[in-house]
């Protein structure tokens, strides 16, 4: 059975995607910006509320751990230590242990605010304001194992951490992605490249759509991203190569997914607002979409290892 946890403006919605029907709903005070599941039962929310709660998805009983002092704006939750970890627009990284009281753990200042972050096993990545990115390990969070700033020149709109563990690839509006490694020798940074994508020709003329969102694949390691163009393109970073192009979908894209084994990719589609109050008028309805995924987002020559 998969599950998805979807976002509209002021909900966090529960889905069963094998019987395609809403299982709970949650409703804030203000836009959601960020949700993540804690485990099958339960989600965690946060926005321009600065409540952090917690979503009991089979009673709907909401939580509030706490707040930040200004709207969170992402969040990730590390099975292995038992904490949900958020980032805000107030300069800091807080932890909760949804077993503990109160649940709020510990408080991180940051020298800008943060946009977005990704974990993988022990590895935070944070991406903030003024491009600049910190690198820690979550069980030494005294200081940044590492700063650095991006390498793309516009702002961070997305970021995702490799399955593997190796590295990261954030986008920007400006219609670029970077590859990244968290390996520091020369060796190792020598590898890291960006590329454009989300761009299209019309009339002679060069149209950039901000990339939204990325997500890579938990067993094969290659990655999506979504634009505000409409599209969801598959990539493999080792081989520098686009693997597929889906077909355009009738909004942007803000938002992207892949479940737990990589058999699916939710894909949500909502107006960004890049064309302002007019766009606004003649947007399309939200939607979210469920997208079986095969061999397209396995990379050329793939062993099993």
């Amino acid at each position: 059975m998969g599950y998805e946890l979807g976002r509209s403006p002021r909900t966090v919605r529960f889905y069963d995607v094998a019987a395609n029907e809403q299982k709970s709903k949650f409703d804030h005070r203000a836009a959601v910006l960020a949700c993540c599941f804690g485990d099958a039962t339960h989600g965690y929310s946060g926005g321009l509320d600065t409540s952090v709660r917690e979503l009991d998805l089979e009673t709907e009983k909401v939580n509030h751990f706490g707040q930040h002092s200004d709207a969170i704006s992402c969040m990730n939750y590390s099975r292995d230590q038992n904490v949900l970890i958020t980032g805000s627009w107030d300069r800091t990284i807080r932890f909760w242990d949804p077993r503990a009281s109160p649940q709020e753990q510990s408080k991180y200042e940051l020298p800008e605010r943060v946009y977005n972050t990704d974990l993988v096993n022990h590895i935070l990545v944070v991406a903030m304001a003024s491009r600049l990115f910190h690198i820690y390990d979550i069980r030494k969070m005294d200081s940044p194992a590492q700063t650095r700033e991006s390498s793309l020149k516009f702002m961070t709109r997305a970021l995702a951490c490799m399955s593997d563990g190796q590295g990261y690839a954030t986008g920007s509006v400006e219609g670029r992605i970077a590859v990244e490694y968290f390996d520091p020798s020369p060796q190792a940074q020598e590898k890291k490249y960006a590329f454009k994508c989300h761009r299209q020709t019309i009339d002679d003329v060069d149209h950039v759509w901000p990339v939204n969102a990325l997500a890579f694949h938990p067993v094969y390691n290659t990655f999506a991203s979504a634009g505000s163009d409409g599209t969801v393109s598959i990539w493999d970073h080792k081989s520098k190569k686009r693997l597929r192009q889906y077909p355009k979908y009738n909004g942007p894209v803000p938002s992207i997914a892949f479940n737990c084994d990589g058999t699916k990719l939710a894909v949500g589609v909502s107006y960004t607002w890049e064309e302002g109050e007019e766009g606004a008028k003649t947007a399309e309805r939200p939607a979210v979409y469920i997208r079986n995924v095969g061999d397209e987002v396995k990379p050329k020559g793939w062993t099993g290892s």
